[in-house]
């Protein structure tokens, strides 16, 4: 009887520091139904706050998912860490967990705003870091979305968050969130789409051989550069270094351009903005690989950057349109025209946008009235594989 009675105390003491407030708790094989069950974050005082061992991360350039911001961070087990891996995802031992919370800011008259139609407003720059947590005064949390490593994979799980921000509820078939976004002078109606988990799968699986959901943000060339947290604002990769979160880094590190530096040239700029945006799918190994246009940071081959390459089976998302991309020449190219539309029997990316990101267009644009070149017969690549 005494026997039994220690099992079962033991058993009470474990299962209580297992949910100790502050402590992550990894989940090998179930998907819990509220994101508190996970144990990544404190919602208390008006804000949203990181637990132990939770780096928040930072890229040079963002996926633009209808101007939410977005608060990203990473979380491993004692002990491990991942191995760097210069061009692709780093290779995250199991248990890891990756966070992605989108977010928006709201007008100072709708601190309260209600569940249908919240009015939120448009931050093209960041709010807030989130490296310390989030104040919630005057923030609409919208998703929380899960990437874990478990001994199969990764597996991605969405969660959306309830209108109070005090908790997240898994939904795999996604959701719709209705917004009013006001940009300052104009206000606009939308619909805010949660992805499915196979819509999550359609950009996380960036290799049609190997089928495997992995990030995406988490590459060398997306995360070279100085951002805030611990150690102070230093160069991202060292302090995952320092933490004991990243093990192999040597030699020359790639490196995209952070598209907001007045700085860098439009060219690395908007190469690193097709890079994040694009080339999960137009790569070699991509969704889109048949098309022949790649654009991920590494392709240097003008034809297979688009440059006066006909298009592959785009049907109406040419616009009428005779190349991918025009030197020289945006309102003749394609490339510009699918970024501009928000049909989506048209516009690129497919997924994760209802809304025009008119700054990336912008950028898009410089860079392609800066190319130097024709599409005159003469000067026309030649083709390469796969074009």
């Amino acid at each position: 009887m005494i026997n039994r009675c220690l099992v079962l105390l033991a058993a009470l003491l474990l299962f209580g520091c297992a949910r100790d407030a502050g402590q992550v708790v990894f989940h090998a094989d179930d998907n819990p139904e509220k994101l508190s069950d996970w144990g990544l974050f404190t919602v208390a005082g008006g804000k949203i706050l990181p637990h132990a061992g939770m780096v928040t991360y930072e890229l040079n350039a963002p996926l633009f998912s209808d101007y939410a911001q977005k608060w990203r961070t990473v979380w491993m087990p004692k002990g491990v860490h991942a191995t760097y891996r210069p061009d692709d995802a780093f290779d995250f031992p199991i248990g890891t967990i990756v966070t992605k919370t989108f977010y928006y800011t709201t007008p100072t008259e709708a601190a309260q705003p209600q569940a249908s139609g919240d009015v939120v407003k448009m931050t093209p720059a960041s709010y807030q870091s989130g490296v310390a947590g989030l104040t919630l005064d005057h923030v609409r949390l919208i998703e929380t979305r899960l990437l874990v490593r478990r001994a199969a994979g990764w597996v991605a799980l969405p969660y959306v968050w309830n209108a109070d921000g005090t908790d997240a509820t898994l939904e795999r078939t996604g959701a719709e969130v209705p917004l009013t976004f006001h940009d300052g002078a104009t206000a606009r109606r939308f619909v805010y789409s949660v992805p499915n988990q196979n819509q999550c799968a359609g950009c996380h699986v960036q290799d049609f051989r190997a089928r495997a959901v992995m990030p995406i943000g988490l590459k060398a060339r997306h995360l070279d550069r100085a951002f805030a947290g611990e150690g102070g604002e230093i160069n991202q990769l060292r302090r995952l270094v320092a933490l004991g979160y990243l093990a192999g880094v040597g030699g020359t590190v790639p490196h995209n351009a952070d598209w907001q530096d007045p700085h860098a040239d439009d060219a690395a700029k908007a190469r690193s903005y097709l890079d994040i945006n694009c080339s999960h799918c137009h790569n070699a190994t991509g969704a889109a690989r048949t098309s022949g246009l790649w654009l991920d940071a590494k392709t240097v081959d003008p034809r297979v950057r688009g440059m006066c390459k006909p298009p592959v089976a785009a049907g109406r998302g040419t616009g009428d349109r005779p190349f991918d991309v025009v030197p020289g020449h945006p309102e003749t190219s394609i490339l510009a025209y699918r970024l501009q539309s928000d049909d989506p029997g048209e516009m690129m990316p497919e997924l994760g946008r209802s809304l025009v990101h008119q700054e990336g267009v912008a950028l898009i644009l410089r860079y392609i009235k800066q190319l130097e070149g024709s599409c005159d017969r003469q000067d026309v690549p030649p083709p390469v594989a796969g074009s």
